[in-house]
């Protein structure tokens, strides 16, 4: 987890920081040392600022440097049946085929640049007490740990047990860093801490933590863990809260910040240290892959039957190779006025596309899901409500009397799709198994019922000397 790096970072004041609007951009002290670490609020601002700097990841090439969500989508959508590789090679081409190896270095990546995002949380609150304004610390508290159990909830579902790091630990302390824990543990710190969250913040931003996205995250670990009413409950705060949906589904995506989302990862174009790559990857011949996170048959006959006005604004043919299929959501740097209205402009390894972790239609949604509680379906207005503002939108107009399961997983994957939502919503409503055992099989893949955990990165196994398990079928 490299966690030696990042304290002799912190140490010399070199955090960098974000360029989104959202922030205030504190800068850096070049005076802080081993013996005076955090001596005040500004420069506790500016390692909290930094834990979005590491949920951004670092814009490169090199599989070294830590990429945080700009690889998501490889462990999620790809994992799924909604995307695939066009050239079926390498290491991404393993999440397609189900045949990850624990050496994957996408895999470890990713692993270490949550951890990092952790450990960076960890740094704020174990410097809480320099705060002398006591709704600051309290603010600051609540970021952190909103930060802390994100970073957390992506990887306990990812991963399965794994190392409980509440506090600071030293490079020596192999056994906190390297003992895994029972998910069911990792759970109660992540609602604790969504809890803290809830309780200390606002709704001032959406490119950094806020109260409603707390509570949105909040509500779906709810509904992870079967507390339904509790679930319910948040997302009719949220849905109080002054959020809507667009009336034009494009325009969620390159309208950026608008009234729908909750919480998104800033970037901004053509700044190499606050940009991304991943959208240019999902492009044929862009950046540092040949083409990513192409579109199945499987999800385009979900969009071709039930997307209505999102199908249009959710993929394309590829311009160069009309027999594959790109995402659209995230065009780098998104409109130019091109013959299809999308087309990326200057560089588009450089993109300022925003990455959307919580919108408004997710948790209209989920308050759907949390009034069926488990059931197989609902007849419930207020449910029907929820769901049928979703379809109007998409303009499906045909009333709705009942919601199955089904149908709420269905409208899931066409509102959300390439989202990163697919894979954890089979896992959630059960459904994992049987939906991906049938897609594998459709496309002669390799998925068993151990794929539905990813392997601990064998590097980890490694640097642990034998205190590491290894998840089972790796």
């Amino acid at each position: 987890m490299k966690q030696i790096k990042y304290i002799v970072l912190l140490i010399m004041g070199s955090i960098a920081t974000s360029c989104s609007s959202d922030f205030l951009e504190p800068v850096p002290s070049s005076g802080i040392t081993s013996g005076a670490y955090f001596t005040n609020a500004d420069e506790v601002e500016t390692a909290l600022i930094s834990i979005y700097d590491a949920l951004q990841g670092v814009n490169s090439n090199d599989l070294d440097d830590n990429h945080a969500i700009m690889y998501e989508f490889y462990l999620t959508e790809m994992r799924s049946d909604n995307t695939r590789t066009k050239s079926q090679e390498g290491e991404a081409a393993q999440f397609e085929f189900y045949n990850v190896q624990a050496t994957n270095g996408i895999v470890a990546n990713y692993y270490s640049s949550f951890f990092n995002v952790i450990f960076r949380a960890n740094i704020v609150l174990e410097n809480l007490d320099v705060i002398n304004d006591a709704s600051t610390a309290t603010a600051f508290e609540a970021e952190a740990k909103f930060n802390r159990a994100y970073a957390y909830f992506n990887l306990v579902r990812l991963f399965g047990d794994i190392p409980l790091i509440d506090k600071v630990i030293t490079p020596l302390d192999t056994e906190t860093q390297f003992t895994r824990v029972a998910t069911s543990s990792i759970y109660d710190l992540i609602v604790s801490d969504l809890t803290t969250a809830v309780a200390g913040l606002d709704n001032t931003y959406k490119t950094r933590a806020s109260k409603a996205a707390a509570q949105a995250m909040l509500a779906k670990v709810y509904l992870t863990l079967g507390n339904y009413v509790l679930a319910q409950g948040l997302c009719e705060d949220v849905m109080s809260s002054g959020f809507s949906l667009q009336s034009n589904f494009n325009d969620i995506f390159y309208n950026e910040r608008n009234s729908e989302i909750i919480f998104a990862i800033g970037y901004e174009a053509s700044l190499s240290a606050d940009s991304q790559n991943f959208s240019a990857e999902w492009m044929n011949g862009v950046g540092r892959t040949s083409g990513v996170n192409y579109v199945t048959t499987d999800v385009i006959n979900a969009l071709t039957d039930f997307g209505g006005d999102r199908t249009q604004y959710s993929y394309r043919i590829d311009p160069s190779q009309t027999t594959q299929n790109q995402v659209t959501k995230y065009l780098p740097n998104g409109e130019s006025g091109g013959a299809d209205g999308k087309t990326f402009v200057a560089d588009a390894t450089l993109a300022g596309n925003d990455w959307i972790v919580l919108r408004y239609a997710d948790v209209l949604l989920m308050h759907v899901e949390a009034i069926l509680a488990g059931g197989t379906d609902t007849s419930s207005s207020t449910a029907i409500a929820s769901f049928q503002a979703i379809r109007d939108r998409a303009g499906i107009t045909t009333p709705v009397t009942n919601i199955t399961k089904d149908d709420l997983l269905l409208e899931r994957r066409v509102e959300l799709a390439f989202e990163n939502h697919r894979f954890f919503d089979l896992l959630r409503f059960d459904r994992a198994e049987s939906v991906l055992s049938e897609f594998s099989t459709t496309n002669s893949l390799g998925y068993s019922s151990s794929d539905l955990l990813l392997p601990i990165p064998q590097r980890e196994i490694n640097l642990s000397k034998g205190l590491m398990s290894q998840n089972p079928g790796y």
